[in-house]
């Protein structure tokens, strides 16, 4: 077996001529280093074959420089997006992001998060599938800060970042409804999950804001995925002429891009025959087989704000200091493209 080697951070800053400060700030902010000293330390780490003992580190910090994000559906291109966002933040403060994925599973989120309390993580952002739990509330109590994301916490007493669903689900609405289609098929699911309550209230904001006479048709899915999608056409096209909507309002993208697989299956043409809006507009949506119309969420953005948020509650456990949470709320985006025209009116050739 080779021997461990004995090289210490005290040999890594001699040979870089800098500090033990320095070489730490290297390591764990690299971002207060100038790039010339940054160098310096990094090529004299490579030379020794140095490597941090993070276990140590964390013993003392009493957390390890690792965020974990723990979401629904981690194959969902949405929170893949909202990821990102969170990655750029991390990254600049010398941490590491790791993420899991409940499956939509109340039981699994509680494990996940009762692992990251064991691995004394720098702090959580989580996607709960119901509100934050008995879980999340331990993790707090550790010094671990957790902060939600896609849902408002202002009545939950964290830290949040969110998207206002029920505007949302109104704009969606709308557009169908402005565009004279008067039998509107409100698609997703299942009700446990907030998201499918609020847009499904902005969709009953929006038939009542135009007069009331529309006809809202709920079609309840057990997923948001792109299967329960294709099963709710089935269901759509299998009504009579007379009662089958001319318009879809799809609660997600994945679905929508469902919808559309089923509708072209049984020669349904969109939009001319059923016009097509999903709901978070994922690159998917620009590049389906008809561009899909949808309700563009800040993904990004999300990510960088929840990450913010976290951060700065951690300065605050770190200092003892008073913090005061924050609901954090941002406005969703009408995206039009191909999938949705009025009611009647054959699609544009291109666009």
């Amino acid at each position: 077996m080779p021997r461990r080697s004995s090289t210490s951070m005290k040999d890594v800053a001699a040979l870089a001529g800098v500090s033990l400060g320095t070489v730490s700030n290297v390591v764990n902010s690299p971002a207060l280093v100038s790039a010339a000293t940054r160098d310096r330390v990094e090529v004299a780490i490579q030379k020794l074959g140095w490597v941090p003992n993070e276990s140590a580190r964390q013993l003392r910090a009493g957390r390890s420089r690792v965020i974990s994000m723990v979401v629904m559906d981690i194959s969902n291109p949405f929170f893949t997006d909202v990821l990102r966002g969170v990655e750029d933040e991390v990254h600049d403060r010398g941490y590491h992001v790791q993420a899991s994925n409940s499956a939509s599973q109340p039981e699994r989120e509680s494990e996940q998060l009762r692992v990251l309390e064991q691995q004394r993580v720098g702090g959580v952002l989580l996607a709960p599938v119901g509100g934050p739990n008995g879980r999340a509330d331990a993790l707090r109590r550790r010094g671990i800060p957790v902060v939600i994301v896609d849902r408002a916490g202002d009545e939950t007493g964290y830290c949040s970042v969110s998207v206002d669903d029920v505007e949302g689900g109104r704009m969606a609405t709308d557009h169908l409804l402005g565009l004279g289609h008067t039998s509107v098929a409100v698609v997703g699911g299942p009700g446990t999950l907030h998201q499918v309550r609020d847009r499904r209230l902005g969709a009953e904001i929006a038939r009542g804001q135009h007069g009331g006479t529309a006809s809202l048709l709920t079609v309840t899915t057990p997923s948001m995925e792109a299967a329960s999608g294709v099963a709710a056409a089935d269901q759509l096209v299998s009504l009579p002429d007379a009662e089958r909507p001319t318009a879809v309002f799809a609660m997600n993208d994945l679905l929508a891009i469902g919808l559309l697989q089923g509708f072209v299956t049984h020669g349904l043409r969109v939009p001319d025959d059923v016009a097509l809006i999903g709901y978070d507009d994922i690159s998917f949506a620009a590049s389906a087989a008809v561009p899909l119309s949808s309700v563009r969420q800040p993904r990004a953005d999300l990510g960088r704000r929840a990450a913010e948020l976290l951060f700065e509650e951690m300065d605050a456990v770190d200092h003892d200091l008073a913090h005061e949470h924050q609901s954090v709320r941002f406005t969703p985006e009408l995206v039009v493209r191909r999938s949705t025209a009025p009611a009647g009116a054959k699609a544009p050739a291109s666009g």
